[in-house]
């Protein structure tokens, strides 16, 4: 019998006016059942100049977030290039290439989303967002990025409250963080 699927997550950052904030919901599912409502997957690093999130594996994800630690002690104040660094280590370990996460991760002038598979993408708009719920709360921070004059932590909130409303695997328990300059 295989084991049930692990859905965790929905993670969404938002630039807007020189300010930027990201932002998680609270819950994990396991197969069709609800197995945390009130988890944290954003944290900030770094004394909270930079804030991640994760997607996936927490095991996976905490690995990756004290890789992505020592990047930032080896490049400090450089958020491209210690997640270029993380991407293209993470991609060519044997181990590390296996763990199965997605992050995003921000300071106050660049974000990405970074993955196993190389990926690294900083976006046109200041908008990124993984997860199960990924695409809804992408698509409700765009709308209200072009329709309303709200900050990005308000975005955030409003837009993974929505998705929260939409995706079965997202609810609307959520940590919203902004960096430090």
């Amino acid at each position: 019998m295989p084991l049930p699927i692990i859905r965790a997550t929905t993670i969404l950052a938002v630039r807007r006016n020189g300010r930027v904030a990201i932002g998680g919901d609270g819950q994990v599912s396991v197969g069709d059942t609800i197995a945390k409502s009130q988890a944290v997957k954003v944290r900030p690093l770094k004394g909270g100049r930079v804030i991640a999130g994760f997607a996936g594996s927490v095991a996976d994800a905490i690995t990756l977030f004290e890789k992505f630690e020592e990047k930032l002690d080896r490049f400090p104040g450089n958020l491209p290039k210690a997640a270029v660094e993380l991407a293209k280590e993470w991609r060519s370990d044997r181990v590390l290439r296996r763990l199965e996460a997605m992050l995003i991760v921000t300071d106050v002038d660049h974000g990405f989303m970074l993955s196993g598979n190389g990926e690294l993408i900083e976006p046109d708009d200041g908008i990124l967002a993984i997860g199960s719920g990924g695409a809804y709360a992408q698509a409700a921070a765009r709308a209200l990025v072009r329709e309303t004059a709200l900050s990005p932590a308000e975005i955030v909130q409003k837009a993974l409250t929505i998705a929260g409303e939409i995706c079965i695997y997202t609810n609307t328990n959520i940590t919203v963080l902004e960096p430090t300059a």
